[in-house]
């Protein structure tokens, strides 16, 4: 699962991130050489020094995928949240866990990296975008609420399963239209992790 990370401050204007670099940051592992001018003496950097600027750049597709990613996970976590109270069964609970103590940390990252372009987590999912991307509506989650035990169970499931398509979805558009390396490679993740826990939910439905 991706670490948390916190790009740097980028100081670009709300409106527009599509120009961001972020800078270079030694590691601990081989030396990194810095020049001086013409003539002059070759340093070592030391650890976690900030050196130039990497060929990362943020574009409006970047900002698109955090902006809508955050939201999304936000009502997994709602779901998620409902099954300790709703009987559901033991394989269940504990998927919802997995996918709670996975998706809190990213929306922390995400909404990090958005702070550092000046720009807010949203507050709101963007309805006109919610049935291409899997969210359950309003009926859906009242009715989530009120089951128990095994219809919870099927239910939450079925949601589920719809929910990661979508963010599988919304993740894939990153990889293809995306440039900045930390939203690329939460991306990757999240394809990666979603499609193995829809397998597991389908086997799970498929009893």
């Amino acid at each position: 699962m991706l670490a948390v990370l916190v790009a740097g401050a980028a100081g670009c204007a709300a409106d527009a991130p599509a120009d961001r670099r972020d800078p270079f940051v030694a590691g601990s592992g081989a030396p990194v050489v810095v020049p001086d001018g013409p003539g002059g003496h070759a340093r070592t950097a030391t650890p976690g020094e900030r050196i130039g600027e990497s060929d990362a750049r943020t574009t409006a597709a970047d900002v698109r995928f955090a902006e809508a990613m955050i939201p999304h996970h936000r009502q997994a976590l709602e779901m998620t949240g409902l099954a300790d109270g709703r009987g559901a069964g033991g394989e269940v609970a504990a998927l919802a866990r997995r996918i709670a103590g996975g998706q809190g940390p990213e929306i922390a990252t995400m909404t990090s990296w958005l702070a550092s372009l000046g720009r807010p987590a949203p507050a709101v999912h963007d309805h006109a975008r919610q049935n291409a991307y899997g969210m359950a509506t309003l009926e859906e989650m009242n009715r989530l609420r009120e089951t128990r035990g095994a219809a919870f169970d099927t239910l939450f499931l079925r949601l589920m399963i719809r929910h990661h398509e979508g963010a599988v979805r919304m993740a894939e558009e990153e990889l293809r239209d995306g440039t900045d390396r930390l939203m690329r490679e939460m991306a990757r993740d999240i394809v990666s992790g979603q499609r193995a826990e829809i397998g597991r939910m389908r086997r799970m439905l498929a009893g």
